[in-house]
């Protein structure tokens, strides 16, 4: 669960924040004043900070840069009045993640707040490399073979430089990855990392959300703001999926490249921005040029160094150590023991061809582990998995769909509910969330985290259902 500190003076914004929060799924922890917010962080750092920028004694500003002299890569979002946009503006160019306007809107909040935590967790979560899968972190690039030492090589040799890197590969090898690997080991480890995802923006709010735009550079720009590369000075910005770049886009990224130093989306004024840019694709970019659909001068300018991501297929002597590896990490996220895997299971898995490559790998030991038990992985486990048709542990096994067709039926024959949908739903959902909490050993947090809850609302389905946690509570074994 992410730990927010909200730092502001106005305790009813404070309460009723801390309360919507709460019920997101956040733990969170709130102080008056910014050196109230600073004792709280000295002694247990939050994920995230949300500061007003106004406060009584030592000021937002001031506050802002105690933070990150105890965690420089702790997000931080800025609250300001309109009155002091410029001072928030300020607090963004030092490294702030955003800032939001008084009054804000809560959908908007609750969505700067999802990315400043991905933010954070990326700069902060470690990305390990040639590992022995057991002992790697929750997120790690896991290969020994031929591709992925040459790999390792690229990425330790452009790493304490500061070139433009492009990845490249299919999707599902791990770029995000790299990119993340890249930063961790610069010289930039201690300032922003800032991805841009180019397809998941439209269009026409990606150029302000990489820019910035002045005040009346369209309806409804009200006020001034930062965009993610000024935001990112003396940091990293990850274009990820450049390839789908609109055209239009790509000459200011040339400029930025080329002059290092870009313009707000209805200004003039030239600002001076330090960053270095990481980018990656799964485009045919060659194919894309000569189609007009990507410049050659940004195309060399991109490539200074480039790493290619082997695929999967083309790297089969490193399935057996990934498949470890996914199986350490997604016990522990369920909280369940290690149940082992069979050779003729681990066969199947070194012969598929793995068009979704590691991401369709990791996906499939999930899926696998979940519906499995704890019992040890078979062959019929792979296959169901890869084919879509999880089965049951039932002796007859059959497909989860027929065992819930063959149960709908039943009940609809029976025509002895009034509610008959309201019921079956509730069975169903009962159900569901007894196996989770199951699968966690009672741990409501995991559980949540698996059925894609907040801890407030499993709460409240656990009281509805009439569930005892204390059923699914695992006995010490020691």
């Amino acid at each position: 669960m992410s730990t927010i500190l909200i730092i502001d003076d106005d305790d009813q914004l404070r309460k009723s924040f801390q309360k919507i929060l709460v019920e997101e799924g956040y733990s969170v922890q709130s102080a008056a004043s910014g050196e109230a917010g600073l004792d709280i962080m000295r002694k247990k750092i939050p994920d995230l900070v949300v500061l007003d920028i106004r406060l009584p004694g030592m000021s937002g500003l001031e506050t802002f840069q105690a933070i990150h002299e105890i965690e420089s890569k702790l997000p931080v979002i800025i609250m300001t009045a309109y009155g002091t946009t410029e001072t928030a503006i300020e607090a963004t160019k030092m490294g702030a993640f955003d800032y939001m306007l008084k009054p804000f809107d809560i959908p908007d909040m609750l969505t700067v707040i999802r990315q400043a935590l991905e933010a954070g967790r990326f700069m902060r979560s470690p990305v390990d490399m040639d590992v022995i899968p057991e002992k790697a972190s929750r997120e790690a690039i896991i290969g020994r073979s031929k591709p992925m030492q040459d790999v390792y090589k690229a990425i330790g040799r452009v790493s304490s430089s500061d070139a433009t890197v492009l990845i490249r590969g299919e999707s599902g090898t791990g770029k995000e990855l790299a990119a993340r690997a890249i930063y961790q080991h610069s010289l930039r480890a201690d300032k922003p990392f800032l991805v841009i995802n180019c397809v998941a923006i439209p269009e026409n709010l990606l150029e302000s959300e990489l820019f910035g735009y002045e005040k009346g550079a369209f309806t409804g720009a009200s006020h001034r703001r930062v965009g993610k590369i000024e935001q990112a000075h003396k940091g990293t910005v990850f274009l990820d999926e450049i390839g789908d770049m609109p055209f239009s886009i790509q000459a200011k990224i040339l400029r930025l490249l080329q002059e290092r130093s870009i313009e707000r989306l209805g200004g003039r004024d030239t600002i001076p921005v330090d960053v270095r840019i990481i980018a990656a694709t799964n485009r045919d970019l060659e194919s894309a040029l000569n189609e007009g659909r990507f410049r050659d001068d940004l195309y060399y300018r991109l490539k200074v160094v480039t790493i290619s991501l082997p695929p999967l297929r083309e790297r089969t002597s490193d399935i057996p150590l990934l498949t470890e590896y996914f199986i350490s990490r997604y016990t522990a996220e369920l909280g369940m023991d290690n149940p082992g895997i069979t050779k003729e299971a681990m066969d199947i898995l070194s012969r598929h061809p793995w068009p979704g490559n590691i991401r369709e790998l990791g996906n499939t030991i999930q899926k696998v582990l979940i519906f499995n038990r704890g019992t040890p992985i078979h062959n019929e486990d792979i296959t169901q998995a890869i084919s879509g048709e999880i089965v049951t542990n039932n002796s007859y096994r059959e497909t989860t769909d027929q065992t819930l067709r063959k149960w709908a039926w039943e009940a609809l024959n029976a025509k002895n509910e009034k509610n008959l949908f309201d019921s079956c739903m509730d069975k169903i959902a009962g159900i569901l969330i007894s196996e989770a909490l199951s699968l966690t050993g009672g741990n409501r947090s995991r559980a949540a985290k698996l059925l894609g809850l907040s801890r407030p609302t499993l709460h409240s389905k656990i009281e509805k259902y009439n569930l005892k946690i204390e059923t699914f509570v695992k006995e010490d074994q020691s």
